[in-house]
């Protein structure tokens, strides 16, 4: 059952979320599934949403988050956003922009119609090695305006090695600097700290982990960011590439915020802030 999390003072007082690496006892479900942290009006604890595919989850699993949202992209069509923030979704991160040269046909429609709904929406951009930190940031920058009330913008660096024009896997430091500066960019920008996701793979064989000034966003489909990336910092966590929500026709991603719904306010409205504008 979708509970709703009234409004409580408390919450105002309260800093950023730290991530997600392990969580306090006053952060975890009490009994019922209601959380035992003070409540903040407006946020949509503990949906439940279908998938298509589901993991079975063993110690802690995804329901166990109160928080949750969708990232999309052209592959999801049209979508019913005003259903889709009925559902329980808190935030979508919508696919803007590819490499240097390519834009989401359907970002623009996404971004208009996710804030008029009401959903908390930030972009994201693939990275592609082929081609400068400064191109790729300038192309993002063309199509994703500046938004006061938008999430922190991300950067999604993974392998691309399905792609028909970059397969080049770097070195480590190559890939270090080549995030470095990109958030760098992004940052200086939007002033907001961006989000930087990634894949396991990815995760694991490079020094992405490392770079500063970003929260992480960990793809961990069949096991929790505790067991699959140890000691990662983490502040939303992709947990199914499979899932169902009202509004979208088939299969969407599906992720958790790393704390309590008043810790999703105070990170969603100044946690990641670094500068006013």
């Amino acid at each position: 059952m979708v509970r709703i999390v009234l409004l409580s003072l408390l919450a105002l007082g309260l800093a950023a979320c730290g991530g997600g690496r392990d969580s306090t006892p006053a952060e975890r479900a009490a009994p019922g599934g209601v959380y035992d942290t003070p409540r903040v009006a407006g946020v949509v604890s503990f949906p439940e949403f279908g998938d298509h595919d589901p993991h079975p989850w063993d110690g802690r699993a995804p329901e166990d988050y109160p928080v949750h949202g969708i990232d999309v992209s052209r592959w999801q069509g049209d979508i019913d956003w005003e259903t889709v923030g009925r559902s329980g979704v808190s935030f979508a991160f919508i696919k803007a922009t590819e490499g240097g040269d390519h834009l989401d046909p359907m970002f623009e429609t996404n971004w208009n119609a996710a804030r008029a709904a009401g959903v908390p929406r930030g972009a994201y951009h693939y990275y592609y090695f082929c081609r400068t930190p400064e191109e790729q940031a300038e192309w993002f920058f063309e199509n994703v305006p500046r938004d006061r009330s938008a999430l922190p913008p991300v950067l999604d660096m993974e392998w691309t090695h399905t792609s028909r024009t970059c397969t080049w896997r770097p070195d480590d430091a190559t890939v270090k600097q080549k995030a470095d500066r990109f958030v760098a960019l992004l940052t200086r920008h939007y002033g907001k700290r961006p989000i930087i996701y990634t894949t396991v793979d990815f995760f694991r064989e490079t020094p992405i982990g490392t770079v500063k000034g970003a929260d992480f966003w960990l793809r961990s489909v069949a096991g929790h960011p505790r067991e699959v990336h140890p000691g990662a910092h983490w502040t939303f966590w992709q947990y199914t590439g499979t899932g169902l929500v009202p509004g979208i026709r088939g299969g969407v991603d599906i992720n958790a915020f790393a704390g309590s719904p008043d810790r999703w306010i105070a990170w969603r409205d100044n946690g990641a802030r670094v500068a006013k504008r």
